[in-house]
């Protein structure tokens, strides 16, 4: 997990030096993270079908691979057309990633345990923004950028070469049982169009942030990109202690709704530093304390409710959802600050989240026993 969304991280955390090397401006650079999760987007529901087709272990070999061609290409890129062709490279790795490893959850983990282990197994795409935001950006500062993200690839080659001695063999695929008795179908696609708007406003925080820190709060590339690395800590421990907590009975479907309201206050920190600098530092807490937590209890709730044979092709469509974010976010994020600064963005990044709690509020209300309780 921790490689899967890598390439996007770095971009994120590398803003600063690439927007200053490749001329790539506010807007080109939201786009880079539109090509990763639009790619990502398109090709869930068929990564869900080749996932419950194949198997996790041959999915996740490749998802090394991808990755690490991914990152090397970046490495390599001349200009700003040739980075986004790599960025959509690395939205196949994407959409196989929640997919195949939630299959191998259901395999392997214990249903008693299964929230926890999720927590654990979402926090790795946090601990990617680590890497990106503190590790690779210093490693930046003393080889440049290039070559601290070909370093990237190699990691991500050597863990492909790892997955495939380690993993074992893909079991034959699980013939389809009946329904299972909690699967809704309607459930599955509310929580898709909950992640859509809240992968909306976490993708707009994730590539804009370190640039946030260094064009208007005055930061050095190097400190800004230690935003990223916050919020990458925050959203570890938030991950793994909130999909924790939605293992208790009924605390699943409450938590997404009162999550995405804690992102918002996030948000409005962020506008706020413009006015108080040091306020974006507990505001990258935020983020990563609530609306990054709040996509790993959605996958909790995912696995709880797949029906037999269906747990890719559901995990596809809530990812599906939060790709989609990802890839419309930024894009407008950036065209909102090119024309009006940062603070309305900032406004539109809660505005996003507000939506996302509102869509989340009917599962809280049947936990509770419906609207009366």
């Amino acid at each position: 997990m921790a490689f899967s969304m890598l390439q996007l991280f770095v971009i994120g955390a590398l803003g600063p030096r690439l927007v200053g090397e490749l001329g790539i401006s506010r807007t080109g650079l939201g786009l880079t993270t539109t090509a990763g999760f639009g790619a990502a987007a398109l090709l869930s529901p068929m990564a869900g079908r080749l996932v419950d087709r194949v198997g996790p272990r041959r999915c996740l070999i490749a998802l090394l691979l991808l990755t690490a061609a991914s990152l090397a290409l970046i490495g390599a890129v001349p200009g700003a057309s040739v980075l986004l062709l790599a960025v959509a490279l690395g939205g196949v790795p994407q959409a196989l990633a929640n997919p195949a490893t939630n299959k191998v959850i259901l395999a392997a983990v214990p249903a008693e345990r299964r929230a926890a282990v999720t927590g654990w197994k979402q926090s790795g795409v946090q601990c990617g923004a680590f890497v990106a935001g503190l590790p690779l950006s210093l490693l930046a500062a003393g080889v440049g950028w290039r070559g601290a993200v070909w370093s990237a690839a190699a990691a991500a080659a050597v863990a492909a070469l790892w997955a495939a001695r380690a993993l074992p063999a893909d079991p034959p695929p699980a013939t389809t049982g009946p329904p299972a008795a909690a699967s809704s179908p309607c459930d599955t696609w509310r929580l898709a169009a909950f992640s859509l708007l809240l992968g909306c406003g976490i993708a707009s925080v994730n590539t804009y942030l370190a640039l946030f820190g260094s064009q208007r709060l005055g930061m050095t590339p190097t400190t800004a990109a230690a935003l990223v690395a916050v919020l990458g800590v925050a959203g570890i421990g938030g991950r793994v202690g909130w999909a924790r907590a939605a293992g208790r009975p009924g605390w699943a479907e409450a938590l997404p709704a009162l999550l995405a309201a804690g992102a918002v206050g996030a948000a409005l920190l962020l506008a706020a530093a413009l006015r108080a600098h040091p306020l974006v530092w507990p505001a990258a807490v935020a983020v990563g304390s609530f609306a990054v937590s709040a996509n790993a209890v959605s996958m909790v709730l995912v696995l709880r409710k797949a029906a037999p044979g269906r747990a890719g092709k559901d995990s596809a469509l809530v990812s599906a959802g939060f790709f989609a974010g990802f890839a419309v976010g930024p894009p407008l994020f950036g065209a909102l600050v090119s024309a009006t600064g940062y603070g309305p963005g900032w406004l539109l990044a809660a505005a996003e989240f507000a939506a996302a709690s509102a869509i989340a509020v009917p599962l809280m209300l049947r936990r509770n026993g419906g609207p009366d309780a």
